[in-house]
This record gives C-alpha cells, sequence and structure tokens, in this order.
C-alpha cells in the first residue's frame, strides 16, 4: 500500500512540474521559450532587459519562462542567452492587447492624493516592496500551476486602466478577488515567505517566493498568518481577506511577478475565478 501510496505522490508531482503557464504574447503576459538546447547541457542563462529569466526544462529542452512587461511595446523584443562561452539572441514578437478602463470611487481622498507625510511612507515603502519583487533564488522544481488563494468573485481584471475619484493612475498589476472579510487566503503552490508589511496602498501584505524570480504578493489582508523565512506548502493559510489599504471593499489583490514583470495571474491557473 504505501509502495502505491508513493507511486501516486511520485506522479502528481511529476504532472504538477511538467505544467506550464499559458502563453500569451502581449504586455502583461508569458512567453514560453525554447532555447533549443539539449537537457544533457549545461543550465543556459538567459537575460530580458538586464535581468536574469527563469530556465527550465520541458520535453527535454531547455526553456525560458519570460514576464513581458505592461509597458512592453508591440513588435519584436529578444532575450540574450549565454550558453558555455558562447552568447546569441532569440527574437519573439508581442502583439498588442487593450485592457478595459475601470472608474472607482474612494472614500479616502489621501488614498487618491496622499499629503506630504503619505509621500514619504510610499517611497519608503517602495524600495522594500522592489526588492521583494525582484527577489531570485536557485529552483530547478518551481511550479508553475497554480491554485487559486482565495475562493470569490473575481472584482478586477488584470491590466484594467485604474481610474480613482476622476484621476487615472497606473494599470492594475494584479487580480482581485471579493470574498468576505476573513475568508482564509491559501497559498497556490509552494515558497517561502520572503517579506510581510503593512504599506500604505497595499495594507497588509505578504510575498511568497516560489523560485527563479516567480514572486507572488498578496495585499490588503486582514490578518497575516505567517513571517519571513517560514516554508509554505500548497494550501497551506497564510492569511484572511481584509480591507487595508486603498480599497473599496474586502477583497484579496493578488499580483504574480516574473523576472520582476507584473504579469496576469490567470495565466497560471487551471481553474478560473468567475467575475470580470
Amino acid at each position: 500500500m504505501n509502495r502505491i501510496v508513493l507511486l501516486i505522490s511520485l506522479l502528481l508531482f511529476s504532472t504538477l512540474a511538467a505544467a506550464l503557464p499559458t502563453q500569451s504574447l502581449v504586455p502583461g503576459g508569458v512567453a514560453i521559450l525554447d532555447l533549443k538546447i539539449d537537457k544533457s547541457e549545461a543550465k543556459p542563462q538567459v537575460i530580458f532587459y538586464d535581468l536574469p529569466v527563469m530556465t527550465i526544462v520541458r520535453n527535454n529542452k531547455w526553456h525560458a519562462i519570460v514576464g513581458i512587461p505592461l509597458a512592453a511595446e508591440v513588435g519584436e523584443h529578444k532575450i540574450q542567452i549565454n550558453h558555455g562561452s558562447a552568447s546569441k539572441e532569440m527574437a519573439f514578437a508581442i502583439k498588442d492587447k487593450k485592457y478595459r478602463t475601470q472608474e472607482l470611487k474612494i472614500k479616502n481622498k489621501r488614498m487618491v492624493e496622499p499629503n506630504t507625510n503619505d509621500m514619504e511612507r510610499i517611497t519608503s515603502e517602495r524600495s522594500r516592496i522592489g526588492k521583494a519583487l525582484k527577489h531570485w533564488s536557485d529552483n530547478d522544481d518551481v511550479i508553475l500551476d497554480f491554485a487559486v488563494p482565495v475562493k470569490g468573485r473575481k472584482s478586477s481584471s488584470f491590466g484594467s486602466r485604474r481610474v480613482f475619484n476622476g484621476q487615472p493612475r497606473r494599470p492594475h498589476s494584479g487580480m482581485d478577488i471579493a470574498a468576505p472579510l476573513g475568508t482564509p487566503i491559501k497559498a497556490p503552490a509552494p515558497g517561502q515567505v520572503i517579506e510581510t508589511g503593512n504599506y500604505f496602498f497595499n495594507g497588509n501584505t505578504v510575498f511568497i517566493d516560489h523560485g527563479q524570480g516567480l514572486v507572488t504578493m498578496y495585499c490588503h489582508m486582514d490578518s497575516l498568518g505567517v513571517k519571513p523565512g517560514q516554508q509554505i506548502k500548497t494550501g497551506e493559510v497564510i492569511g484572511s481577506v481584509g480591507k487595508t489599504g486603498r480599497v473599496t471593499g474586502p477583497h484579496l489583490h493578488w499580483s504574480v511577478s516574473l523576472n520582476n514583470v507584473r504579469v496576469d495571474p490567470a495565466l497560471f491557473v487551471t481553474k478560473s475565478v468567475k467575475g470580470n
């Protein structure tokens, strides 16, 4: 019986490890590029806009999993591949995508027009957030098939052009899932907590490193159930849904960062979240 359970576990892990995100060659999407290098050869190093890129083996070949910036221009882009003493470029094309515009009313006007003290805090927090999202750790067994972190309704999609109280702001860099206050938030994949804190716009927030530049961020939480340095398993509760920071109601803002680029979380889940 134990052998059967072990075999099933190994097969399940193999299936999860083999899964890839959905390729979407648009701003805010993910490019999956076959590097034409056999898995028996040394692991190549891939660079995109001066940042390291995830490289994994699939179908006996090394592949690059590249996050595409929301601000990326339509047309040809290139990655740099360093393999041994050789270096070459590989091109791929990005297509246009029109994201919807979303207008929101925020009761706390400081969340739209921060005062001087608020701006000092925001500037200080920006470096901590940026450091967490840029985090890199070597891991050749990255899980790329995510579970949805909270049960609820998708209230705002990735990439939406945000207008707060009539004032345009940056595009939405994550997925919002509306759920009752206190609803458990669960880790979508294994990883390590690398940062937690309370931030002006994001409220109570958790960052999880999944390996090779893949970092997830969870914002506006009511309570935090984890600490930096803690190893997390898939499905483990990391906190609860709240309405801290800049919000219109209780929800989870979930961001996925790949090579320090925010990409659409929906590309990493096999079951979509109902909603917008």
